[in-house]
């Protein structure tokens, strides 16, 4: 019993595959997946195909490969319990799987509505690619799209369906867009672009009702006033996917609970990716982070663990979102309103373009992130400073003319 099983179908358990097929361990490896394809990317899945039904998920490794690199797949067959006894996980269709290491890169779930039922023909949700060809479908035939979220999923979609033609509104029940994300500077900008190209964005919204005819919603209650619902998007946040961790018995706080190494509290079971809880030096509190890079940072982390040459996870967060004409690029994580100390630090982008900028966020002196909008290179450059702990003097990164590359040594 040398296996390790991992149960999941995103990024994370890509990328924890491939980091094992280079250590030499792909003979070992069992792949769960509740879908019934191989991981996929799942970014483009906002944008690129809702637009065209031309447009196919791209998978992260062919079938070829997973057999080559001796991978055994389950797919369609998702995980239903996990004995940490007996160290088995068994299937829906009731095959049991032998494990001597597990992890659960389960990822998360699209959060819902209260009260609105599932199965609505006009209610999309966005997580899988099953959820993507639905979404795309509806698209099509309609007119008027309405975003409850202003998320970056949300979003994303809100700027795709303006592009597509679409009338477009955004709902959102906090003060400001993104607010768990980034900064109130960054957020005023990312509004006033929207609003610019025509999406109808409402802020501070209560959604206190709604109408449904058979299997269709008709209204939502927005403000106490019914408004007419031709297409309704759920962007309100996701939900861990915890449930066969607590089941198990292991430690979960919005997310499974791990240590630097991946490790939950039993020595044999792993976590990685969106559905963790893990610890970070740099916000000094534990975190659970959304994103691409976080997931394939800790799939490697856990790659060292599983081959025994651990290294404890440490790396600088960065995140990314395309939402139409912009191109949002965070490093580092923006600190909370309020954090005393804290000065920013606004620098031009190239050309003078006013929707090409990036803000420096300095507490106590120190540079903690860099969000950058239409300004790549600027975001790479941020990125090797934040890595490498530089601070430079806020009076030389706001003036554009100095390059910042010759800020790093």
């Amino acid at each position: 019993m040398n296996s390790i099983v991992i149960i999941g179908g995103g990024h994370a358990a890509a990328q924890l595959c491939a980091g094992l097929v280079e250590a030499g361990q792909g003979a070992r490896v069992h792949l769960v997946c509740e879908e019934p394809c191989e991981p996929y990317h799942r970014p483009p899945l906002s944008k690129a195909f809702l637009k065209s039904a031309d447009e196919v998920s791209q998978p992260h490794k062919a079938a070829d490969w997973y057999r080559e690199a001796g991978i055994t797949l389950h797919l369609g067959n998702a995980a239903t319990a996990i004995d940490r006894a007996a160290r088995t996980v068994t299937l829906r269709s009731g095959e049991t799987l032998p494990y001597e290491r597990l992890v659960l890169a389960t990822g998360t779930r699209a959060r819902r509505l209260p009260g609105l039922p599932d199965g609505l023909d006009n209610v999309a949700m966005l997580r899988a690619v099953a959820e993507a060809h639905s979404l795309r479908d509806r698209l099509a035939a309609a007119q008027e799209v309405t975003v409850l979220g202003g998320g970056f999923i949300g979003l994303e979609v809100a700027a795709t369906a303006k592009a597509m033609g679409r009338t477009v509104r955004v709902i959102e029940a906090a003060p400001r867009l993104l607010g768990r994300a980034v900064s109130p500077a960054l957020s005023a900008h990312v509004l006033a672009a929207h609003r610019e190209a025509g999406i109808d964005v409402v802020l501070n919204a209560t959604i206190d009702g709604f109408a449904i005819d058979g299997t269709h919603l008709v209204e939502l209650n927005i403000d106490g006033k019914r408004q007419s619902i031709d297409l309704l998007l759920l962007g309100i946040g996701a939900v861990p996917e915890t449930a066969l961790a607590r089941a198990a018995g292991l430690d979960c706080a919005d997310g499974i609970v791990v240590d630097a190494h991946m490790q939950t509290g039993d020595p044999a079971i792993l976590a990685i990716g969106d559905c963790t809880r893990f610890p970070d030096r740099r916000a000094d509190r534990p975190l659970r982070l959304e994103s691409v890079q976080n997931a394939n940072d800790q799939a490697r982390t856990a790659v060292a663990t599983l081959t025994g040459v651990p290294k404890p996870h440490d790396v600088l967060p960065w995140f990314w979102s395309e939402q139409g004409a912009m191109r949002l690029q965070m490093a580092g994580l923006v600190p909370a309103e309020g954090t005393p100390g804290h000065v920013t630090v606004r620098r031009p982008g190239p050309g003078a373009n006013p929707n090409a900028f990036s803000l420096f966020h300095y507490v106590g002196g120190q540079l903690v992130c860099v969000e950058s909008v239409n300004a790549p290179v600027d975001h790479m450059m941020s990125r090797k400073l934040l890595e490498a702990g530089k601070s430079p003097d806020p009076a030389k990164v706001a003036d554009a003319a100095v390059p910042l590359k010759n800020l790093i040594a």
